[in-house]
């Protein structure tokens, strides 16, 4: 899948630029916001909680062999995944607690708790406190599934780590902001803060002409033989 912008990117470009001098420079580097839409719903949520703690070519290993083991080589329903014995999940490579939580989501999907076909009316709020009731889904994956599968453009992950140590690094600051202090930094950029996170997170790839250098290495001293 090819990158491509949101509908959103031109405006949000536009109003960031003009919102942030600052990160108006991170935006002149890199130009128009783009990343991948991730159109799934059920099958993204399922894979955000098998890629948890894990490595990722380990956990894509395990992913492979549970769409083989309850889809029949196609994403199982999640009418599939509440069939499928312990004992399938655990040859997969599922830990007892990620079989819980993909049987948790699956039950939510399953008797309507959570509809997908709903999310177009809901808020960006309502749709977090539908996908953390799941266990196993906190307020980090819910945001991610809300600006790359739904495509929402006013959404910033506190809790993010780069999305932080970028800010800092942005705005010079002594330590990477805190959740509230990012929060009120964020103000500024509604109502596209999704596409000021995508800036942030690109940021940490450009090398500025303030960056440090690296050090250069010690020579080695010979040793003797």
């Amino acid at each position: 899948m090819r990158p491509d912008s949101p509908p959103y990117a031109a405006a949000a470009r536009r109003h960031l630029t003009e919102a942030d001098p600052a990160l108006a420079r991170v935006i002149a580097e890199i130009g128009p916001v783009k990343f991948v839409h991730r159109r799934e719903r059920f099958p993204a949520l399922v894979r955000a909680i098998i890629f948890q703690q894990l490595a990722g070519a380990a956990a894509a290993a395990i992913l492979e062999r549970f769409i083989r083991a309850t889809g029949a080589g196609r994403f199982p329903t999640p009418a599939q995944v509440l069939a499928a014995s312990d004992e399938t999940l655990r040859a997969a490579g599922l830990s007892r607690g990620k079989m819980a939580y993909l049987r948790d989501l699956a039950t939510h999907v399953q008797n309507g708790s959570i509809n997908f076909h709903r999310f177009p009316r809901m808020s960006d709020d309502e749709i977090v406190e539908h996908l953390t009731a799941v266990n196993g889904i906190g307020r980090w994956t819910a945001e991610m599934f809300l600006m790359f599968n739904l495509l929402r453009p006013d959404v910033l992950p506190v809790g993010d780590l780069g999305v932080r140590n970028a800010a800092g690094r942005l705005y010079a600051m002594a330590k990477p902001p805190t959740p509230t202090e990012l929060r009120e930094i964020g103000e500024r950029w509604r109502p596209f803060r999704s596409a000021a996170s995508w800036y942030l997170w690109q940021s940490l790839r450009i090398v500025t002409p303030d960056t440090p250098a690296p050090a250069a290495p010690k020579p080695r001293r010979k040793v003797k033989t």
